[in-house]
């Protein structure tokens, strides 16, 4: 399961590139910290972009922690998107890269071996998530999961929603059913290469 990804996305590139959706992007909480982040793992707080309720024709972009808080004290950081219909609470976290891990090719090799996974069209994506306010962290989110598409499945048994361009729309509308949008992309769509 996905426990670690990264965002090297500038704000502008960021607003330039969402514009294609026609949705216009608000940032209520001010301007983020769009600082590089190599790698943002569980717990940590990264970007990510919701419907605005009650305003169908805008999203807003909030800094929230990745993860809450599920039974025996476990970290929900991964859900399967697996026969379930998501409405409420959908978002996108936008990433350049996601990374699986698979044991070391070495067996002399002490960590895991670790594998970077890019979209090949495009710099960036987006990772298809559903985020909810918890009591004890307040709000947070956390990302889908589905069946390995070919890319991922020498690697890892699942993979995350990796959602293109032309479906970020789509997924902030709760009357686009989530079925149609969580299924994994096709053979060459991803990119992986070691990443340690």
């Amino acid at each position: 399961m996905c426990n670690e990804a990264a965002r090297r996305i500038a704000l502008g590139e960021l607003r330039n590139d969402w514009g294609e959706t026609r949705i216009p992007l608000v940032f209520p909480e001010g301007a983020p910290n769009m600082a590089p982040l190599d790698g943002f793992r569980i717990t940590d707080s990264t970007i990510i972009i919701r419907g605005v309720e009650g305003a169908a024709d805008r999203a807003e972009c909030v800094t929230r922690r990745w993860s809450w808080p599920g039974a025996g004290g476990r970290p929900v950081y991964n859900y399967r998107s697996d026969g379930r219909s998501l409405v409420k609470g959908r978002c996108l976290i936008p990433v350049d890269a996601f990374f699986e891990f698979t044991a070391p090719a070495d067996p002399k090799a002490k960590r895991k071996d670790k594998w970077a996974f890019r979209l090949v069209d495009h710099s960036w994506f987006c990772i298809a998530g559903l985020w909810r306010h918890d009591a004890a962290v307040g709000e947070a989110f956390t990302m889908l999961t589905c069946e390995p598409g070919p890319d991922i499945a020498p690697y890892h048994s699942r993979q995350v929603v990796v959602l293109g361009r032309d479906t970020w729309a789509a997924w902030l509308d709760p009357a686009v059913p989530s079925a149609d949008l969580c299924r994994p992309l096709p053979a060459g769509s991803l990119s992986v290469e070691p990443a340690r």
